[in-house]
């Protein structure tokens, strides 16, 4: 697939100048100390991440069983605390739970960093994998939920806050859940919105859950009390998007007033969702980027103040007075760089850093390694991107499931016969058509989309992409398509799914 080819170079591309011209440079001036820790080649090519995060009981594990379509191995759901650990939910050809431990030091896996919070941690936190065709694109992360009052926080015996720091700062998008009957905002959740998620404002997607189980007039309310409460603690100029929604596993809205509101927010959110992976590989490189430029300032920084010291005694003196008057070292080294005042750290979290680290350890400057970063911002980076036209798909789209309301797959059961020529096309292209093909096709994700209204398994849904994707390309066009719709038909009739594709079912 010409789309893969593209996603697969461009990766490669990205590592390549990451690899050369800038990992270099980070690791001379300890960036990871300061900063993030060190890309390594998995955390390039990872999928997109999407992290949950929510108080106990707003719904974040049957959110994620609404998307697959199914419960992930390990997962459970009840009106009290249920989830107590951090579990990345993931693709796998088999069903099973990889502990904490054993992840963090697998190189295929992108959470090498969490081994930083201890054994303590890695206690609490899973890889659960499981066949779903959405988690060949996506890794979703479910998380314990917050809680209230200092007895519960207390006794987590890991940094909450800062793991969720750590996986916000890898995470393509972050989706927090309030429980329409539970909008109070904990001390605990107040410390995550402003400490963990600061810096992360592009991709905080709000979802206001189980609002089928409360009238209009209320749910108008409930929406105003939540924008009155998300503004006191995430402080943008932008008013932050609110979707309304009620995610059950039976993937069903109950019948209520404003159910066409609530299917309408559903495809919103879900088209958001879906567009990650197609746009993967640009994030992938305006990520970089962005380090790219917060390491610029850093590197500056760290030489201007190791000017200041003197040459023989009193650095240590002279490096915590510097330190004391931090944001006036800052403003000089923005004037005499001309750098955006956009590209420099936090102030606080850099003075607490430098107070701990001895500028004795830098190594001397050199113009070659400067010169590498700043060749692969201005020139290297960019070029990469011109290198793949503009309407190409990084990624594999994913689109909303187009047989919510009247369009409804065939459950009929009568006998179905496994040929081209019994295929009803014509109802199949009505269908097809609701898809928004792009050039003819739709992109393999969509294959989830049929498990909705089909009711079969995972594994039938995958054995039949796989006989009607006839030139594996990933995609359908409009005659593989209208094959699976057939070979569900047939399944659902009794037919058991043959192991090729009959010839007689070939165009």
């Amino acid at each position: 697939m010409p789309d893969a080819v593209h996603y697969t170079s461009l990766v490669d591309g990205v590592k390549k100048i990451y690899k050369n011209k800038i990992k270099p440079l980070e690791e001379s001036y300890s960036f990871d100390y300061f900063h993030s820790p060190i890309l390594s080649d998995i955390d390039i090519e990872a999928k997109p991440l999407v992290l949950l995060l929510g108080q106990y009981s707003v719904g974040k594990t049957t959110f994620i069983e609404h998307l697959l379509g199914r419960p992930y191995p390990g997962a459970h759901i009840g009106p009290e605390p249920t989830t107590d650990r951090f579990v990345a939910v993931s693709w796998g050809e088999e069903e099973r739970v990889i502990p904490g431990n054993v992840a963090s030091v697998q190189p295929s896996l992108p959470f090498l960093g969490l081994s930083s919070f201890g054994s303590s941690f890695m206690n609490k936190f899973q890889v659960s994998t499981c066949p779903s065709p959405l988690l060949q694109n996506i890794t979703l992360i479910d998380t314990p939920g917050v809680l209230s009052g200092d007895q519960q926080r207390l006794g987590r015996s890991y940094d909450y806050v800062k793991v969720c720091e750590w996986f916000a700062e890898k995470a393509d998008m972050i989706l927090i859940l309030f429980d329409a009957h539970k909008l109070d905002i904990s001390d605990e959740l107040k410390r995550v919105l402003e400490v963990s998620l600061k810096g992360q404002d592009e991709k905080i997607k709000i979802v206001l859950n189980k609002a089928d189980v409360i009238s209009q007039q209320e749910l108008m309310r409930v929406y105003g009390a939540l924008m009155w409460s998300l503004g006191k603690v995430i402080r943008t100029p932008e008013v932050i998007r609110v979707y309304i929604g009620s995610f059950r596993a039976s993937g069903s809205v109950k019948d209520c007033e404003q159910s066409d509101l609530l299917v309408k927010e559903e495809k919103d959110l879900f088209n958001h969702l879906y567009d990650l992976p197609k746009n993967a590989g640009v994030r992938k490189v305006n990520e970089v980027i962005k380090r790219a430029r917060l390491l610029r300032v850093h590197v500056q920084i760290l030489n201007h103040l190791r000017q200041q010291l003197p040459s023989m005694f009193g650095r240590a003196a002279k490096q915590e007075k510097l330190c004391k008057n931090l944001a006036k070292e800052f403003t000089a080294v923005q004037a005499e760089f001309n750098l955006p005042v956009g590209d420099f750290p936090e102030y606080e979290h850099f003075q607490s850093r430098l107070a701990g680290f001895n500028l004795d350890r830098l190594p001397k400057w050199s113009n070659r390694a400067w010169q590498g970063l700043e060749t692969a911002l201005v020139s290297d980076l960019p070029r990469l991107l011109h290198q793949f036209p503009s309407n190409t798909r990084l990624g594999l789209s994913l689109t909303i499931n187009p047989f919510t309301g009247e369009q409804k797959l065939d459950s009929s059961d009568s006998k179905v016969e496994l040929s081209f020529n019994a295929i009803d096309h014509e109802n199949h292209r009505r269908i097809f058509l609701t898809l928004n093909p792009q050039e003819g096709l739709i992109s393999g994700a969509e294959g989830r989309l049929l498990l909705k209204e089909s009711g079969l398994s995972d594994a039938d849904l995958g054995r039949i992409w796989t006989l009607s994707d006839i030139d594996k390309d990933g995609c359908l066009s409009f005659d593989e398509f209208s094959i699976a719709l057939h070979l569900i038909k047939a399944k659902r009739s009794g037919l058991d799914l043959p192991e090729t594709l009959p010839e007689a079912m070939r165009p």
